[in-house]
């Protein structure tokens, strides 16, 4: 009687772990075909971003929630050693968060310079060379800002003609002051390289696997996916050093998960390989909308000439407006972005210090 207690108890025990795991691994395949879903103006977006972030703080407690629950099994072999990998590549991944953290601050002060762009010619009753003179500096100043870090020097001469100007030896200065503002990571930091690392040996268990860690190994697998899509994702939108972006990914479809992400994959990588976008600060649209919007703008100042013609002052007020929407974008979406990218790197910390702490106490209950 004893004996079949034990067994129905276990039987349940069993069953209710599958359950738990079958449910994460379908939560995480929605909310990455809910990301898929997005069309072309949304993907790669701020709000886009967020929700991509959101996502993966989600994800992020159903994992930390099966490891609590499970950790009589977490120190035992292959369990253990699937755990120190995923833990060493979310160590990697709060680099990651760093740098991410630095590329929004840049985003911040090109949202500053549009802003001191629409003081100069917005509600203006008369503008006059004065307030063309400064919304051009800003425009000058935000398209150096705006030159990769990468590739500042190799395309300087290109980057410059794309905003109808030449160089000059003040904004070789001004180049200079915005390549020193102060970076959480070192100045030989790699996003590249940091992708790379988190990538490294992620490969799928085997069967015998999964069977001998009752699915936490898929499940582990599953998470180490999803830490590195949502990374890569980061440095392909946000300004970072290095940005050196095409990843493979080691994926079959026979996950449900992987479906929606190498779509989402092969998405972000046509974006990337587009001739607009491959000298890109960052792939993120608002960024790109910076840089139409400032384009357009210096080539109207460029040739303007007093007095205004009707015509040419119409032409003012749209590239104006076209400002004034993106700098609302950046200033509404820029803070929410930044305390996400906080809480992931807090939620990470949090997370491998509770999963070290389960395998430990499993090792003293042996």
């Amino acid at each position: 009687m004893l004996n079949w207690r034990r067994d129905q108890v276990h039987s349940m025990e069993s069953s209710g772990q599958e359950q738990e795991l079958e449910a994460f691994q379908k939560q995480v395949t929605d909310r990455l075909h809910s990301l898929a879903a997005a069309d072309s103006n949304e993907l790669l977006s701020i709000p886009w971003l967020r929700k991509l972030l959101e996502a993966f703080l989600s994800s992020q407690e159903e994992f930390r929630a099966i490891l609590s629950n499970n950790r009589p099994h977490l120190n035992k072999p292959p369990m253990e050693r699937c755990l120190s990998e995923y833990f060493e590549r979310s160590v990697k991944a709060l680099d990651v968060c760093n740098a991410v953290r630095d590329g929004i601050e840049q985003i911040r002060q090109w949202g500053k310079l549009l802003e001191i762009v629409l003081c100069a010619l917005d509600n203006q009753r008369s503008i006059g060379e004065g307030q063309f003179r400064r919304a051009k500096k800003a425009l000058d100043d935000l398209a150096i800002g705006m030159l990769d870090e990468r590739e500042s020097h190799a395309h300087m001469s290109f980057r410059n003609r794309s905003f109808g100007r030449n160089t000059t030896q003040r904004e070789q200065r001004t180049l200079g002051q915005f390549r020193s503002l102060s970076w959480s990571v070192s100045r030989n930091w790699s996003a590249a390289r940091q992708l790379q690392a988190i990538s490294s040996n992620l490969v799928a268990p085997r069967a015998n696997e999964i069977a001998s860690t009752n699915g936490l190994s898929l499940a582990v697998f599953t998470m180490g996916y999803v830490l590195l899509f949502v990374t890569w994702a980061l440095v392909a939108a946000i300004p970072c050093q290095d940005r050196g972006l095409p990843t493979h990914f080691h994926l079959t479809k026979q996950f449900p998960w992987a479906v929606p992400m190498l779509a989402l994959h092969e998405r972000i990588l046509e974006e990337w390989k587009k001739r607009d976008r491959r000298n890109a600060c960052g792939l993120l649209k608002e960024i790109h909308e910076i840089e139409i919007c400032a384009r357009h703008l210096n080539e109207l100042i460029d040739n303007v000439q007093y007095p205004m013609t009707d015509d040419k002052e119409g032409e003012l007020k749209d590239r104006v407006e076209e400002v004034r929407k993106v700098h609302e974008s950046i200033k509404e979406g820029v803070d929410p972005l930044e305390r996400q990218i906080r809480e992931v790197f807090h939620r990470i910390v949090r997370s491998r210090t509770e999963g070290l702490d389960s395998v430990n106490r499993a090792n003293g209950h042996d």
